[in-house]
């Protein structure tokens, strides 16, 4: 799979290199504080992770002053499994090099499918954050090398919470946790009840 760099151009409709913040401490904070699981792990607030200054700079400057909660994503993976979208940008800072599986929202079908062919990748090199908008399609991120990744995530407040309510019917059968729609890969390991829409390969970044 050809994994592009985050200053191609082909990068913009997704997202943005976040600039004027500087996320030393936060990244510092990631690679020591957190672990790095055989699997994946995501953890949507860590108290250590948001009692940095990077963390209130990122509530009033990206969230125009919104509450935010600052977690992680690590591990190690290579495949895609799934996609997910949320009614508002999600900042990644890769305390690791990582690699994105992005798409855009658009091209889902009106029956809630899409296609994996559609996918890029992209690689986010240690030190750097980015904004993934609100209509990019993402997951966990993937390896960059046989190490695994440590990401910070950072999002609204309750974000990938539990739901309080039931849902079910058009796109409100696809919301899985608080503000997270996800349509999965039926080899991509998913709970029971989760909408499988895929269609394609369950995408590898090593093939």
């Amino acid at each position: 799979m050809e994994i592009k760099k985050i200053s191609d151009p082909a990068f913009k409709k997704y997202g943005r290199v976040v600039q004027g913040i500087d996320f030393g401490e936060l990244i510092e904070v990631i690679k020591k504080e957190t672990p790095l699981p055989e699997g994946v792990a995501y953890e949507p607030s860590i108290g250590a992770l948001e009692a940095t200054a990077c963390a209130k700079e990122l509530r009033k400057k990206t969230y125009g002053e919104l509450p935010i909660q600052v977690g992680y994503c690590n591990g190690h993976n290579y495949k895609l499994n799934a996609v997910e979208y949320h009614r508002n940008s999600e900042i990644n800072v890769a305390a690791t090099d990582a690699i994105l599986l992005v798409g855009m929202q658009q091209d889902i079908t009106d029956e809630f499918t899409y296609d994996t062919s559609l996918m890029q990748a992209f690689l986010v090199p240690a030190g750097t954050a980015v904004e993934i908008y609100a209509t990019t399609l993402h997951y966990a991120p993937c390896s960059a090398g046989d190490e695994g990744f440590k990401v910070g995530i950072v999002l609204p407040a309750g974000t990938n919470y539990p739901l309080k309510d039931k849902h079910e019917g058009w796109e409100d059968a696809l919301i899985t946790a608080q503000n997270k729609w996800l349509i999965g890969h039926a080899e991509g390991g998913l709970d029971e009840g989760a909408h499988i829409g895929l269609i394609g390969k369950n995408l590898d970044i090593r093939e």
